[in-house]
């Protein structure tokens, strides 16, 4: 790499935001996820017929990137919790951890624009329960992001 293609890649990163500092606030315990519960509203649970999350994402500054579009991030951390949601109504209080989580990027939502997300369960076992996670934009109905997670049921330990 030249002097000259470093100091271009230094600028762009430079740009992005890439040596400012985090806030106090982030070193806090469980930060994320008390960043991923402010911003989700209006959560609603349905079990009949089959169980269901739906909330609502007001897209804020403090959740985009440098683009004013929600970031990819916050997608995947939103699709986590809200599909462990949906997961936890149908296996009840049984422990459970994410195995695979994957993310369609299919258009972006934009700075002060809502999103509704809903998590359905695709299929459940003894072991393994499979949700899909959709994003919509509430005005359009304009599918934004599409998520599917694998959340793997903890056996109980026999003594």
């Amino acid at each position: 790499m030249s002097p000259a293609d470093y100091g271009a890649m230094r600028s762009f990163l430079r740009v992005l935001g890439a040596e400012t500092r985090l806030p106090a606030s982030a070193d806090q315990p469980d930060a994320h996820s008390a960043l991923v519960r402010a911003i989700l509203s209006s959560v609603a649970v349905s079990t009949a017929p089959a169980p269901r999350v739906t909330c609502t994402i007001t897209v804020s500054p403090a959740v985009t990137n440098p683009y004013n579009t929600l970031h990819g991030g916050l997608v995947a951390a939103v699709a986590e919790a809200v599909g462990m949601a949906c997961a936890q109504t149908a296996v009840g209080d049984k422990e459970m951890l994410l195995g695979e989580l994957s993310t369609a990027y299919l258009a972006a939502a934009r700075c002060d624009s809502e999103v509704d997300v809903e998590a359905q369960i695709l299929r459940k076992g003894r072991s393994v329960v499979v949700t899909t996670i959709e994003f919509r934009l509430k005005d359009s109905k304009k599918l934004c992001y599409t998520s599917r997670a694998t959340f793997y049921i903890m056996p109980l330990a026999s003594l």
